[in-house]
């Protein structure tokens, strides 16, 4: 139980963070362009990258604090930077068409399905 508490509240800082920082870089440059996501998405491609390797490679944080920090402070704070990882990894692997699939694919029926969940949400009376 105290894994399922931890995990919770390292996603509500991450939900928090995400707000704060988007919010604080959309105010700054204050654009009709969606840059505070942008910049949220970004950052947390980069977060997550360090984090990882951090994790894997030079073994200075512990292993149980994947779950904590990966799923639950990253996947609140931007689930794009999980997307971005899992992608750059089946390229690392070579695994070109399921990168391309995955790229191309939740992009474009994600999109699709943003409208067509609004035109759902338009017939119910």
């Amino acid at each position: 139980m105290s894994k399922i508490i931890f995990l919770g509240l390292a996603g509500g800082l991450g939900a928090i963070s995400r707000y704060y920082i988007s919010g604080l870089v959309q105010n700054y440059f204050n654009t009709t362009y969606p840059l505070g996501t942008a910049a949220v998405n970004l950052l947390g491609c980069l977060a997550f990258g360090f984090i990882w390797a951090l994790l894997e490679d030079k073994l200075l944080l512990a292993p149980s604090l994947r779950l904590y920090v990966l799923t639950g402070f990253m996947g609140a704070f931007t689930t794009f930077s999980t997307f971005s990882f899992e992608t750059a990894n089946l390229v690392r692997y070579s695994q070109w068409f399921w990168a391309m699939t995955n790229l191309v694919g939740q992009n474009v029926l994600g999109i699709s399905l943003i409208f067509f969940g609004m035109f759902l949400a338009r017939i119910i009376k």
